[in-house]
């Protein structure tokens, strides 16, 4: 079995993968999954209370689980996939659990041609925190990701420089990250 089909297999079962991205190692679990979320604080020893990203590999997903408007498709042709993390309105099938009770979900859309292909063939979102304890060195080698996880793809070694996350809405950063010089000149221009 191929290490996509095998990622897929265990994401299905609500396992844990952790993932190789453009930035660092990411925790993925099914997004849409209850029990595979509950995992993902617990392996983290994340408060609940936290909102967790998640990632996504195209406009379409994008769309799905958030409300976007017309004039941030400029922002994504842009950005997306890239280093970046948008928060938006949640749309209803996003678990509350993940938006931290605040109604916005982070997304990443992940510039990593294993991250992208592995959200493809889920064909659905999974969570884009980042495979490290919570608070802890954000992991840019395999053997830095030290929490609970079924399958660990290796990446080798990643930049190690997490996404700029940036409210959308209100055209904010919120997080600095890889990329921020040129985010932050873009959101000067809107």
């Amino acid at each position: 079995m191929d290490i996509i089909k095998k990622a897929v297999s265990v994401l299905m079962h609500d396992g844990l993968v952790v993932y190789p991205t453009e930035t660092v190692y990411g925790l993925g679990a099914d997004a849409f999954s209850e029990e595979a979320i509950r995992k993902v604080y617990e392996a983290k020893k994340r408060p609940i209370a936290m909102p967790v990203s998640i990632a996504v590999s195209d406009r379409d997903m994008l769309g799905a689980v958030a409300h976007i408007e017309p004039w941030m498709d400029g922002f994504f042709e842009a950005f997306l996939p890239g280093p970046v993390t948008v928060v938006l309105p949640a749309r209803n099938c996003v678990p509350e659990v993940l938006t931290g009770g605040t109604g916005r979900i982070g997304i990443r859309m992940p510039a990593h041609p294993f991250a992208l292909q592995l959200i493809t063939e889920f064909d659905g979102p999974i969570t884009a925190t980042s495979a490290n304890l919570h608070g802890a060195k954000d992991p840019q080698t395999p053997d830095e990701c030290t929490i609970t996880h079924e399958l660990l793809i290796d990446g080798g070694r990643l930049p190690g420089t997490p996404s700029t996350v940036v409210d959308l809405q209100k055209k904010e950063i919120i997080r600095s990250g890889a990329d921020i010089e040129k985010v932050a000149s873009f959101l000067r221009s809107l």
